[in-house]
This record gives C-alpha cells, structure tokens and sequence, in this order.
C-alpha cells in the first residue's frame, strides 16, 4: 500500500476573510437586536411598575381616606388622589382614646408572649429533628404541619372551653398559646431547614475539642441559625399580629386587641372611615418596622432557608 493513501486528507484552510465576514455578521446580528431588546425589557419593567402600583393602590387609598373628614370621604364628588382639606383629626381621635391605645397594648403583649414562646420551644426541638433520628420521627413532625393546615375555627371552641376551665379566658396568655398551636410547626419547620443546612461535623469537632453542649449551642451554633430565627420569628408575628377569629372569641373589652377593635368601628352613625382607616395605617406601622430592623435576617433567611 501506498504510503500517500495512509494520509488523511485536511481540509483546506478558510480564507482569512471568512473569519471577519462571521464576526461582522454576528455583530450586525447583535447590533439589530439590541433595541429589540431594550424594547423587551421596557416592556416588562412597565409590566411590572404596573402590578407593583396596582398592589399599592389600596394602601394609598387607606392612608389618603385616613387624612380625610368623613364627610369628604362619603362625598362622591370628593373621591379624588389627594385630599382637598388634609386632617389629622383622626389620628388623635386615636392616639388621644383610651381605647385604642389599649388595644394596640393588649396587641403587643400577646404577640410578644406568642413570639418568645415559639422560638424559645422551636430551637430545641428543631436541633432534635435535624441532628437525631428516632422512631416516629417523620410522623411527629408531619403531625405538627397538620396543625398548622387546620383552620382556626376547629380549635374555637374546645379552646374557649379549656381556658375557661382553668382560668385564662379573657387574658393575653389565652391567645398567645392558642396562637402557638398554628406559630410553632411553622417555626420548627423553618429552623429544621436551617439547621439541617449546617454540617453535623460541627458538632462532633467541638465535642471532640472538649467544648460543652450549651457552650457549642450558645457560641458556635446559635449565631449560625439568625437568619433562621430572624425568619422563624418574623412569620410568627405576622399570623399572631394580623389573626382575627381566635383573638376575638378569646377575649372581651379587657383584653381586646387592636385586630378586633377595628371591627367596632360602625356605630349607630354607619362606619367612621376616617378613623378606621388612621387605624389601619396605625397597624401597617409594627410590621413595616420589624422588616427594617431585621431585614438582612429576612434575606439570608429565604435565600439560606426552606421558605
């Protein structure tokens, strides 16, 4: 055989100008799209504006009907984007009432109690589900999410039936453990995923380096998991602060909080729009502030965690 037909045959070499024809096509190509693009982009970012307005429209509405008299707010001819005679008459109609600032306390309280009470009893047992393995373990913790998807009117009235019976119906501690039920699997959940996110060798090198439990738990672990309770806590707030059928049929006028006062705010007169809505710009108030303050906890958390 040959030795010329044991060569593989090359395929000649493309003109140089080939090359530069490509790259000027492409570069064309890419020149072409580029306001098909911007355009795109302008699309969705005015699609986006749009739905980001229309979702702060009624918040708008509440706070410009909160500066008006209810006259001018039951005027048809007055329902305009700005207020024509601003007032502040309905923001001291409540700061200045009993009332409602005892409502807005009473609110506080149990929300509070509600909040510590579940972190404080969702850190162990979710360092239990996340670092030790037992029998029922999955079942257990499926049980506490069923609790969680149960509405609140199933519990009503066995609930109103136990604390009556053991004397703490009509108090702030009657609806920060009834709001636990539904606040602590929820907590436990997230802290499971947090937790289970950090390696357990952790564990095992601080034991074998001679440091104690609660030494490794308070030191090394805890500062680990603050996005986590950052998260944990913000959801509890939110249910406990915002929930309005167990907070009502919990309490009475001693207790009431802030949720079920704003339901008496038709009189015999109709409604007092003006200061139902000074309160409900009054009630956004906490939740907006616990968001500031603990905001990159809320930001590692959804970006670290399960939610």
């Amino acid at each position: 055989m040959n030795a010329s037909s044991d060569r593989i045959a090359l395929p000649a070499p493309a003109p140089a100008h080939t090359g530069m024809t490509s790259r000027l096509v492409r570069v064309t190509h890419r020149a072409a799209r580029a306001p098909l693009i911007a355009l795109g982009r302008g699309k969705r970012l005015l699609v986006l504006w749009g739905f980001f307005l229309f979702l702060l429209l009624p918040l708008y509405w509440m706070v410009n009907c909160s500066l008006k008299t209810n006259t001018e707010i039951q005027d048809s001819g007055s329902r305009g984007l700005v207020p024509h005679d601003i007032t502040l008459a309905n923001y001291a109609a409540i700061l200045g009432s009993g009332d409602w600032l005892g409502s807005f306390f009473n609110s506080f309280l149990y929300v509070g109690l509600n909040v510590a009470l579940c972190v404080i009893a969702a850190v162990p047992a979710a360092y239990a589900f996340s670092r030790w393995r037992f029998r029922g373990d999955k079942h257990l913790f499926f049980w506490l999410l069923t609790n969680r998807m149960a509405p609140g009117a199933v519990f009503m009235t066995p609930m109103i039936a136990l604390y009556s019976s053991i004397g703490i119906y009509d108090t702030h501690w009657a609806v920060a453990l009834a709001h636990c039920l539904f606040n602590l699997p929820l907590a436990i959940w997230i802290l499971e995923g947090f937790m289970s996110g950090i390696p357990k060798e952790l564990d095992e090198t601080a034991f074998i380096d001679g440091m104690g439990f609660g030494r490794f738990f308070r030191k090394v672990f805890l500062p680990l998991i603050k996005p986590g309770i950052g998260v944990a806590a913000f959801f509890c707030f939110l249910f406990s602060w915002t929930e309005l059928l167990l907070a009502k049929s919990l309490t009475e006028e001693a207790t009431m909080p802030i949720v079920v006062k704003l339901t008496t705010c038709c009189g015999a007169e109709g409604w007092d729009w003006g200061v139902f809505t000074a309160a409900g710009v009054l009630t956004m108030i906490p939740g907006m502030l616990m968001v500031f303050f603990i905001r990159n906890y809320i930001a590692k958390g959804f970006a670290m965690g399960r939610v």
